[in-house]
């Protein structure tokens, strides 16, 4: 079996240190490099080729973000694993397919569970590559990186039911669960697939997948009741827009 190869991108010494040790401790894992900042990183990626790359996203020269920005249309596509200890980069780190997102401090527990994920995602077809990293800034989102218990996991917006607003965040219900994301409900709705989720309310959006039925009340406004059992009410727009869209 043929080993990853694996290119650290850390500026803090004994953060590289570490992360290099647990790459060298970890079976099918090879080391590449070690790079202190993001010029030097974006060299070596192009020249070593490593399947999967760990990067911090604040490094001098250019940032993590910044490299795999830069990485976009090269033929080679390396798996991206970002550690940071700024979890205000969730947002940019899922619209670049981070296979996952490291928050520092963090447990070499939590390291294996990521290069498990890393391991267990299939090398993406140029096709694929194409479609999830050459994709406009406006292209529906497919997944985005969310905060449950200290640690942040991919959440696909499939199985998002509805968002709510909450002044500067928003809460998200999606699994029966709910999470609250730092970041206004109008960045999601600006990148959201309008064909499948609608802002029935100033602060609410739900996704049309999971509503169950829509009744009208005494005002003539719908009440939209979605599967888990919640019921929003929609503003007057949208309850006429959508009464004149039923057959």
């Amino acid at each position: 079996m043929t080993a990853t190869t694996v290119l650290i991108a850390e500026d803090e010494p004994l953060a590289a240190e570490s992360l290099a040790d647990w790459v060298r401790a970890t079976p099918g894992l090879q080391l590449a490099a070690v790079c202190e900042d993001g010029e030097d990183a974006l060299a070596q990626i192009r020249a070593l080729r490593p399947a999967l790359v760990l990067t911090d996203i604040q490094m001098p020269g250019l940032t993590g973000l910044q490299v795999v920005q830069a990485l976009q249309r090269d033929a080679h596509q390396p798996r991206i694993l970002f550690t940071t200890a700024y979890d205000q980069h969730a947002l940019a780190a899922f619209e670049l397919h981070a296979v996952d997102y490291l928050l520092k401090p963090f447990s070499r527990e939590r390291f294996d569970e990521a290069i498990a994920h890393a391991l267990r995602d299939a090398a993406p077809s140029n096709a694929e590559v194409a479609q999830a990293l050459g994709a406009p800034a406006d292209a529906p989102l497919t997944r985005l990186l969310v905060r449950d218990q200290g640690r942040i996991f991919p959440l696909q917006v499939d199985s998002i039911e509805c968002l709510r607003s909450d002044n500067k965040y928003t809460a998200i219900s999606a699994r029966g669960r709910n999470f609250l994301v730092r970041l206004p409900i109008a960045d999601f709705e600006a990148r959201l697939d309008p064909a499948r989720f609608l802002r029935v309310q100033r602060g609410c959006i739900v996704n049309l997948d999971a509503v169950e039925s829509m009744t009208p009340d005494e005002n003539s406004q719908l009440v939209v009741q979605l599967r888990d059992g919640t019921r929003i009410t929609a503003n007057r727009e949208v309850s006429r827009m959508l009464r004149e869209q039923s057959l």
